[in-house]
Order: C-alpha cells, then structure tokens, then sequence
C-alpha cells in the first residue's frame, strides 16, 4: 500500500510544479509522514524532506524549461533572490535536522492547508501593474528580494519547500511578475536550492540514500514525468484558471492530512470521529465518480441533460450511503450541512471561469450552486426529522434514494419519450405522463430494494413505499423544477413516517 502513496505523492508534487511552481515538499512530505508507516520514525519527516528535494531537482529543471520555452523567466527581477535563497539552504537543513519530527512535520502540513486556502481566495496574485520582464530593481526592490531571500533561503533547508510557493508570492504581489513568469523564475531557483538541500540533508543524514534509495528513485522518475506535462498544460490556461487549481488541491490535500496527523486527539469526542467517518465514506465514493464523470462530459458528446441527471445522482447516492453508514444524526446532518458550507463558495469562484459553463449544464445563471446548496441543506433536514425526530434513520435514506433514482429517470424517459403532456392548471405544461409513470415505478422499486437490502419484511412497509412513490410523483408532477429538489423527498419522507406511525 505503501507504494501507492509514493506514486500518488509523487503525481501530486510534479502537478503542483508545473501548475504553480510548488516544490515537491509541499504535496510529498505531508503524504509520506502521515500515510507511509515507514517514515514514522525519529527522522521519518527528514528523510521524507530530503526525498522531496531530490524528486525536485529534475521536476523543476523540466519546468523551468518549459516556462523558458514560452518566454515566461526573468532573472534580472529574481537574482539577488537566487543568491540568498542559496546561501541560506545548507543552514536552514541542518537546523531541521535539530529540530526533528514534530515541529517539521506539524509545520509542512499547516503551511499547505493555508497556502491552498490563499490561492482560493485570491486564486491570480499577478498585480495590475505588473512590471515588465527584463527591468531592473529599484532600491524598494533589493531590499525586498534580500529580506524574502535570507528568509525563504533558510525555510528552503529548514521545511524542504523549496521556497516555491513563498517565491511565488513575493515575485507576483512585491515584485509585480505576471503569474506565469514569476512560476517560470521560482521553478528555475528552486533547481539549484533543490539540489543544495538534498545533498546537504544526504550528507547530514546518509541512512536516506541507504534506506530509501528505492522510494527516492521512483518518486524522482513520476514528480519529473507529471512536471513535465504539468507544465505544458498551465502555459496554455489562463492564471486563474491555475490558481484556483492549485488551491483546490492543496486546501484539501492540507485538510486531510491535518485531520489524519491530529487523529488521535480529535477522536476523542465522539462526533467529530462520526464526522470524520462520514466525510472519508464522502470521499471515498466522491472521488472515483468524479474521475469518471468529468472525463466523460470533456469528452463525449453526451447530452447536458443526462449529465445533469448523473450529477444528480452521484449526489443522492453518496448522501445516502453517508446516512446508513453514520453513527448518529447529529453526525450526518452536520456533516451535509458542512457539504453545503463548502459547495457553495467553490462554485461561486469556478462559475467565473469559462470551462465552467462547458462542464456544467445551466438552465441560468448560479442555478447549479443554488441548487446544490438546497439539496444538502434539504438532507440535513431530512436527516434531522426521520432519525433526530422520530428514529428512523432508514426512512431518511429510503426517501432520498427514491426520488433521487425517481427524478433521474424520469428526466431520462420524459424528455426523449414524453409524447404525451400533462395539460393542468397545477402544472407547467411541460412534464409528460410517460416521465411521470416512469419516475413512480422506478421510486417504488427504490424503496422496495432498499428494504430487502435491509431485511425488512414487505407485508409491512410495501404500503408505505407505494404510497411514498405515489405522492411523490404527484409532487414532482406539480413542483417548478427548481423547488422539486425540496418538495418531493419532503414529502415522501412526510408520508411514510405517517403511515408508519399509523
């Protein structure tokens, strides 16, 4: 297992090189410290440090000749800072290797959550008046490079970052670098303090290069590949585009592995380990649906529609699976309306993009951030009523999974099929009787699985679940389509607590 988290940490590092111009150290070492048992050692973080300098020699060479290819270094604005920063390094890796385990590790993971939240908020740090690529410094601007040098020169050897990121910022925010240029320069800096640092941290410590020859070897040959390509891809995006990327990764990345370093102590209170458990069941079902969704929209002709539809159902899905595995309610509401909390503000960024309108069906403007934010806050109520009100925690997730599956399909057969239009005052005109029946028979077989699932018997609950279907098509059949979301399972959880308690 071990080595699937070298190979991970290793793609994770060269992506986040050759998008933004982070050092190795920044994906790998909080990967290899909490994840890989045999970095748990007194010098476990050390030798994942020097790994990650070494993995970063190459992938920022490539890098940096990449971004030179476009035109996008400048060293006459970064010299001075590629002076100090090498000066400094040699000093900054042997007072890390004093230091030790906990206060390397437990700073390597802090600064990649705040970094990933940094570039959320402020996902393009390039100046509107940027200068231009060649112009010398002015006084403000030596002493800028030499403070920021002597500083992130000695954080380089110290935290093994590499200074990449911290480079970033000062040639982009102090400096006035366009985005990609300043990536393009700190990239070509971080090739020689790179090598520095990983030949001063083997000199001061060569058990590394004796006990993990192989990992560093395997992690060298995936951080320069995905570096390479990495590169090659953020030289055709726009700097935001790249910002928002990179924070993503990063502020999730930090959050999980914060939560795994500290688990000890947060699994002491009993509903923050109920949380955690329903956020990693989350991720574990989130991430390969969207490693299979994405491509399928960026690259297949599919019909908005049915996309729409599979988002859908990916977000019923795993709300559900989250409800039968959760501890308490308390737990499972929280943890949606947390889903909720998020959701909202990362749309609300990406939504300015341009590939969002092509990775997203829309039918106007925020609909899609507006409706996602409903849908988990509208299962935190579900949640809150079936099992915090009367202690039926499956009648919250048959609900939900009966009119997830019911709208999907009847989406899918009302569109294409739907001949024949329901005509009524209590309707929009546009629903059909084929999607209607359709989204009542596939409701009612929901609910009947999900009871055999359960081992509850259907003399008792199959008036229940035909009842639930019913009303619930009925609701859906009058609803406007963006309030369905919440008037449908609401119902249907409404009506089978009635007639259970009846």
């Amino acid at each position: 297992m071990e080595w699937f988290w070298y190979i991970a940490a290793s793609l994770g590092a060269g992506i986040g090189t050759g998008l933004a111009g982070l050092s190795a150290a920044t994906v790998m070492v909080p990967i290899l410290i909490v994840l890989c048992p045999s970095f748990y050692g007194e010098t476990g973080a050390y030798q994942a440090t020097a790994i990650a300098l070494a993995s970063d020699i190459l992938g920022s060479a490539v890098t940096a000749y990449t971004y030179a290819r476009n035109h996008n270094i400048d060293l006459k604005r970064g010299w001075i800072m590629l002076v100090c920063i090498l000066t400094m390094c040699i000093a900054g890796s042997y007072a890390a290797f004093l230091a030790g385990n906990v206060v390397l590790g437990s700073f390597t993971l802090f600064l990649t959550f705040f970094i990933g939240i940094r570039f959320l908020i402020k996902p393009d740090t390039s100046r509107e008046d940027s200068h231009p690529k060649g112009e010398k410094l002015d006084w403000k601007g030596v002493l800028i490079s030499l403070f920021f040098g002597l500083t992130i020169g000695f954080g380089t050897g110290f935290v093994g970052t590499g200074g990449g990121m911290m480079m970033l910022v000062v040639f982009t925010v102090f400096l006035g670098m366009e985005l990609k240029t300043a990536v393009g320069t700190s990239t070509f800096i971080m090739t020689f303090t790179a090598l520095i640092a990983s030949v001063s941290h083997i000199l001061i410590h060569p058990a590394i290069i004796l006990e993990k020859w192989h990992v560093m070897l395997v992690c060298i040959v995936v951080a320069t590949a995905s570096s390479l390509y990495s590169a090659r891809f953020a030289n055709r995006i726009s700097n935001r585009s790249i910002g928002l990327l990179t924070g993503l990764v990063l502020t999730v990345l930090g959050a999980c592995m914060l939560i795994l370093n500290f688990r000890d102590y947060l699994f002491q209170y009993e509903l923050i380990r109920q949380m955690l458990h329903c956020i990693g069941v989350l991720v574990l079902y989130l991430l390969p649906c969207i490693l299979i969704l994405f491509p399928i929209r960026m690259f297949t002709k599919l019909p908005g529609f049915i996309f729409r539809k599979l988002l859908h159902a990916v977000a019923f899905t795993c709300v559900t699976l989250m409800i039968l595995a959760a501890g308490s309610w308390p737990a499972a509401a929280l943890t949606a309306v947390l889903l909720a909390a998020v959701i909202y503000p990362l749309l609300a960024t990406a939504e300015r993009e341009p590939w969002y309108s092509r990775l997203f069906v829309e039918k106007k403007p925020g609909e899609i951030k507006k409706s996602m934010v409903m849908l988990f806050l509208m299962f935190a109520a579900l949640i809150t009523l079936a099992w915090g009100g009367f202690d039926r925690p499956d009648l919250a997730a048959e609900a939900i999974l009966m009119w997830g599956t019911g709208d999907a399909v009847a989406a899918l057969i009302g569109i294409p099929f739907g001949k024949h239009k329901v005509r009524s005052k209590l309707t929009d005109g546009k629903k059909s009787w084929e999607g209607t029946a359709a989204m009542f028979i596939t409701a009612a077989l929901s609910g009947i699985l999900l009871l055999l699932i359960r081992n509850i018997p259907l003399s008792r609950a199959l008036p229940a679940v035909l009842a639930g279907a019913f009303c619930g098509s009925l609701t859906e059949l009058i609803s406007p389509s963006e309030y369905d979301t919440v008037t449908v399972p609401t119902v249907i959880v409404i009506v089978l607590l009635l007639i259970q308690l009846i």
